[in-house]
């Protein structure tokens, strides 16, 4: 168990510090409204864990160091969308869309309901 927790605590470090550059190198390039940090590291961390996953999911300390830890703490985002992916590929097709469509809409109303607590 302490080998598992090693595991994902450097991994989510690695993986914080990597969201972190990220987030600096596009802040120096582009100042646009889109928040284009946030989306390159979305959409790369659902490639990562498209290449990963297949090599690791069977051996768990791998898993647990790049996907639990450094997926992990690089983006969930990547995880979100491994998650519908295999419900479609299992031909869950209803779960991969009310997940989907629930945890965007979910999300949204979370962060909202949240914003309206801080302000009172």
């Amino acid at each position: 168990m302490i080998r598992s927790l090693v595991a994902v605590f450097l991994g989510a470090g690695t993986g914080g510090v990597l969201r972190y550059l990220v987030n600096v190198a596009v802040a120096h390039y582009f100042q646009g409204r889109f928040p284009l940090a946030t989306f390159l590291v979305n959409v790369s961390g659902c490639f990562l864990i498209g290449l990963v996953m297949p090599l690791v999911q069977h051996r768990d300390p791998l898993r647990l160091l790049f996907v639990a830890g450094v997926l992990g703490g690089y983006t969930t985002f990547s995880t979100f969308g491994f998650e519908i992916y295999r419900a479609i590929r299992e031909g869950w097709f209803g779960t991969a869309f009310l997940y989907a469509a629930g945890s965007v809409i979910a999300g949204l109303a979370a962060v909202w309901l949240g914003t309206l607590v801080t302000r009172r």
